[in-house]
């Protein structure tokens, strides 16, 4: 496997007055491909909305920014749209082929900034989400001829024309002063979201930061996009030490802030990624590759995702690795060490967790 891991910044696939979208590229980003991962990043400016559409991949939501946004989602098999406030820190699962529509609806300056990790499995281009919109310029409404759009919604030529052509904008729009968007079910939304922010941490260690886990046995509603979330704000100068998937799944970062260094080894013990990482990147981590991070001054923090609804991660360096599981001669034969340097070894992992603060 000779793949190149450096974390990238997404491309800026349309830009307008109601916001802007970013993708990152499979044909830039060939690991994108081989794990069949994709991201994109969603700019809304306020009243910018997002025309309907569904898309070839499963997907979860991170709210970077804002706290005026707006979803609306018809889920596969449903006749029932559900409307959703988003804020920043919220966690929204998009199912596969779920259809859904996306708002600010602030009326001041503040952006809804949202980053999508999912699984392209079943895409068309592995790697990379593909969307499929309702109407506009790309949309699946214009591309039927007027015979056809005549007949399916019983209208004269005009009628039908007027129908599949009216909407001229493409992806993103802005909508005029005074459209009063749906109100958001506010009974629903503990269901279909959740906000990790104000979620209670898993680990929590002074000096290296927080990193809060969610599946579907916290969040049901996970279990639709077949995914887990990691989130992590790690101190200035702290480490998320050395861990691994043992089911044969990816891992994918987005850096939400601040920058820090990373490393990874793969196979045959080699160090295949040693670089700086910063906000805005994202980084993959192939399956079974172990992957670790130490935040610069300001710290940093990212939100992961993982397959399935219970990933098994395996830990190097705190008291939960595999190094303890062994038994002390195992670990004393393998490092070819004497035993009180592996009790040594071993008591030093027992003091820390998979975040890690710095030394004095």
């Amino acid at each position: 496997m000779d793949f190149d891991l450096s974390p990238r910044l997404a491309q800026q696939l349309f830009d307008g007055e109601a916001g802007s979208y970013h993708s990152w590229s499979s044909t830039e980003f060939p690991l994108l491909a081989e794990e069949k991962v994709g991201a994109g990043r969603l700019v809304l400016q306020p009243r910018g909305f997002a025309l309907p559409h569904y898309a070839d991949s499963s997907k979860i939501g991170y709210v970077l920014q804002g706290s005026d946004g707006i979803v609306g989602m018809v889920l596969p098999n449903s006749s029932e749209e559900v409307v959703l406030r988003l804020k920043k820190g919220d966690v929204i699962p998009v199912p596969l082929g779920a259809l859904s529509w996306w708002y600010n609806n602030g009326d001041h300056s503040e952006e809804v900034v949202v980053v999508f990790l999912g699984q392209t499995s079943k895409a068309h281009i592995p790697g990379e989400f593909t969307y499929f919109i309702l109407s506009g310029g790309l949309g699946i409404m214009g591309g039927f001829s007027t015979e056809f759009i005549s007949r399916a919604y019983k209208m004269n030529g005009k009628e039908a024309d007027k129908l599949a052509k009216s909407q001229t904008g493409i992806l993103l729009i802005k909508l005029e002063p005074g459209i009063s968007m749906p109100h958001p079910n506010m009974e629903i939304v503990e269901k279909m979201v959740y906000n990790i922010d104000a979620a209670l941490a898993d680990v929590d260690v002074r000096g290296g930061g927080v990193l809060k886990a969610l599946t579907a046995a916290r969040f049901p509603f996970l279990e639709e996009a077949g995914l887990s979330v990691n989130h992590v704000k790690m101190e200035a100068n702290a480490m998320y030490s050395p861990s691994y998937t043992a089911d044969g799944t990816f891992q994918v970062f987005y850096v939400a802030r601040g920058t820090g260094r990373v490393q990874v080894v793969g196979i045959g013990g080699k160090r295949v990624l040693d670089t700086k990482i910063q906000a805005g990147q994202l980084l993959v981590v192939p399956r079974f590759f172990v992957v670790a991070q130490i935040a610069d001054s300001e710290g940093m923090e990212f939100v992961s995702i993982l397959p399935g609804t219970s990933p098994a991660v395996e830990e190097f360096a705190s008291k939960k690795s595999v190094w303890n599981a062994l038994s002390p001669i195992v670990s004393q034969v393998a490092l070819s060490v004497t035993p009180e340097f592996e009790e040594f070894f071993k008591s030093n992992m027992q003091k820390t967790t998979i975040l890690i603060p710095p030394t004095n």
